[in-house]
């Protein structure tokens, strides 16, 4: 994962997420599992697959803040969560939406997911202030393996068919920090920038 230092780049706006960095074991085993998942599906559909270095469980998307802002809203994010350290485990893989073609591709998550969703609701409560509503939907924790672009007749059938012969065996990872990132897109693919780590208790 890209890691930095607390800074805020000279841009117009900046496209923002909070995320939790996994063990680089997990992340390994998952790049794994999409590399067989890949190769199974290869035929099926047109998909963009994530990066091993760009795998992370989000927390909150925020989105564009624009840069006179991004600061102020950086440091609101920056104070240490009260949460304890935990620990994630993923397990499972699965589609969105859950019917029909296929969009997302994904692993989920087997352990931690009250930590993860306390994250969530305290990042929320910092965000507010600043005119970011939170998030109707109930919160979904997963690692995003792939974006599909244009599935093929059946794909559907053939990538829910596919995960479920899938025998994923990642190690726990220990999580003590969420980080802030900045996302810089790009006709190569996104890049993300640690611009701070939020320590947990």
């Amino acid at each position: 994962m890209v890691t930095g230092d607390r800074r805020i780049v000279d841009n117009p706006e900046m496209r923002l997420f909070v995320a939790v960095e996994l063990d680089e074991r997990a992340v390994r085993a998952a790049a794994e599992t999409a590399a067989i998942v890949r190769r199974d599906l290869e035929s099926k559909l047109r998909a963009t697959w994530v990066a091993p270095q760009n795998m992370h469980l989000t927390v909150r998307f925020i989105g564009h803040v624009d840069d006179a802002r991004a600061g102020v809203v950086v440091e609101a994010l920056s104070t240490p969560l009260d949460i304890a350290p935990f620990v994630i485990e993923l397990g499972g893989c699965g589609v969105f939406p859950p019917a029909g073609p296929p969009r997302v591709i994904w692993i989920g998550v087997t352990e931690g997911l009250p930590s993860l969703a306390a994250m969530r609701d305290e990042f929320d409560r910092r965000l507010l202030p600043f005119g970011f509503e939170p998030e109707r939907r109930p919160f979904s924790a997963h690692l995003t393996l792939a974006r599909v672009k244009d599935a093929g007749k059946g794909a559907g059938a053939a990538v829910r068919d596919s995960l479920q012969r899938v025998d994923l065996r990642a190690p726990p990872s220990p999580i003590t920090s969420a980080t802030v990132f900045q996302s810089h897109l790009s006709p190569n693919g996104p890049r993300y920038q640690a611009l701070t780590r939020v320590r947990c208790r």
